[in-house]
């Protein structure tokens, strides 16, 4: 009986060696999916997509489906290549099939598909889904049979077999995804989204008006000076109390006395009978928890206590949300606290919160520990300081400027790049 034609065993060959550069090609393009994007077209209906994430919920059966197909297949070659190679060449053509069929092999049955699966794995990937989805169905079985094998073993060496890999991402990776996104995300909204994952971090003990700047109604006070203090007022809201903060009644909602202030006949009493209760938070509170309750209780600014009851600070939604957004303008970010000066300095007040100093001038005092830049430095110096001191923090230099017998009350804070006077340097 005539042998076919040789031809005939290059075409099949060329077929199995396209088959095999699917096979390697694919479990890459699947294994290489991003699991979100993958979770997002499948909630968008693409049916591609869709039965990738099957696929994927079982990896074990896919890639015994996967290995199944590339093995058959790879041998079928490998026979196919040496009986070309003795119809060519005799036993010498055994050899040289071999080492031809390496070659091959390894560029064109495996780096190349591979390398293409994982540059492009949804143009892989999806297709590949829909051959493999029926043929697993056909192959269950020998694929249910060799995982049986396979993951005995694995059993037998003290490795489970039945962990599923939370695919849920950390606070810290999701950061790594954010400032991964590059061109993705504008950078302002990246900025924001770090400070919202930042906000599990940051207590309302961080961002809270300080107890002595807390601006409220003294009832106590003669009623002429309540009257200006009430016209004169940018709040909407304020704390109400007699003597000092401790003894808070509640706060009042300036509009609803707004009637009254305008035609004279606001009273003390008007003013308490318009009280709301005072909310009162403990300072340990974070921001992200804060904001729930804030939206629970349908509040928007509360007083912080510590753990004796004693208020401490205030803090309202306007704040908390301005830790997310930054300051709008440099304009708006520089308040009356701090005020830059010509030679690229800044004179600061030295109740500025060091959080609210940061994001006005972009940089990275330690926050840490002290809140404001008083208390910074005076943890930094361990002294009250006299004033014209310096002091340097990290790649900053602060010379103070006014303090009091307890506090330093204005610092000037200049860059170490900038270049330090002769009169300065002599003081």
């Amino acid at each position: 009986m005539s042998e076919l034609p040789l031809g005939y065993f290059f075409g099949a060959l060329f077929v199995l060696l396209l088959m095999s550069a699917f096979f390697s090609g694919s479990e890459t393009a699947l294994m290489s999916l991003n699991r979100y994007r993958l979770r997002h077209l499948k909630d968008e209906g693409h049916a591609g997509a869709i039965l990738a994430s099957r696929l994927l919920e079982n990896p074990d059966r896919l890639i015994g489906l996967i290995l199944i197909g590339n093995n058959f297949v790879n041998i079928l070659i490998t026979q196919l290549a040496t009986y070309i190679g003795f119809r060519l060449f005799g036993n010498s053509g055994v050899a040289i099939a071999t080492g031809v069929l390496t070659l091959v092999l390894l560029i064109f049955a495996e780096v190349a598909p591979k390398t293409l699966g994982a540059l492009r794995p949804e143009r892989f990937a999806f297709p590949a889904s829909f051959i493999y989805t029926p043929l697993l169905k056909l192959a269950y079985p020998l694929v249910w049979l060799i995982n049986l094998f396979a993951n005995s073993v694995l059993r037998l060496l003290g490795i489970p077999t039945d962990i599923r890999h939370d695919t849920a991402l950390s606070t810290e990776e999701l950061r790594s995804v954010v400032n991964e996104a590059g061109g993705l995300i504008h950078d302002s909204h990246r900025k924001m989204l770090l400070r919202i994952l930042d906000f599990e971090k940051v207590t309302v003990e961080e961002i809270m008006v300080p107890r002595n700047e807390i601006i409220g109604i003294d009832l106590d006070e003669p009623w002429d000076d309540i009257i200006a203090q009430l016209r004169q007022v940018k709040y909407t809201r304020m704390p109400v109390f007699r003597g000092n903060i401790d003894n808070t009644l509640g706060y009042i909602h300036i509009r609803s006395i707004l009637t009254m202030l305008s035609d004279n006949s606001l009273t003390r009493e008007a003013i308490e009978q318009n009280l709301r209760p005072a909310y009162f938070i403990p300072e340990t509170t974070t921001l992200t928890q804060q904001l729930v309750n804030f939206k629970r209780e349908r509040r928007r600014h509360a007083l912080v206590v510590d753990e004796y009851g004693e208020i401490q600070g205030l803090v309202t939604l306007e704040e908390i949300l301005g830790e997310i957004v930054g300051g709008f303008t440099l304009d708006a970010a520089i308040s009356g606290d701090i005020t830059p000066q010509p030679d690229g300095g800044w004179i600061i007040d030295g109740g500025a919160s060091l959080r609210e100093i940061n994001r006005a001038l972009h940089i990275e005092l330690p926050i840490a520990g002290p809140k404001t830049l008083n208390g910074l430095l005076l943890e930094h110096l361990e002294m009250i300081p006299d004033a014209r001191m310096c002091a340097r923090i990290g790649p900053y230099r602060m010379e103070i400027i006014r303090t009091t017998p307890n506090a330093v009350k204005t610092v000037r804070l200049l860059p170490l790049s900038v270049p330090v006077d002769e009169r300065e340097q002599g003081d």
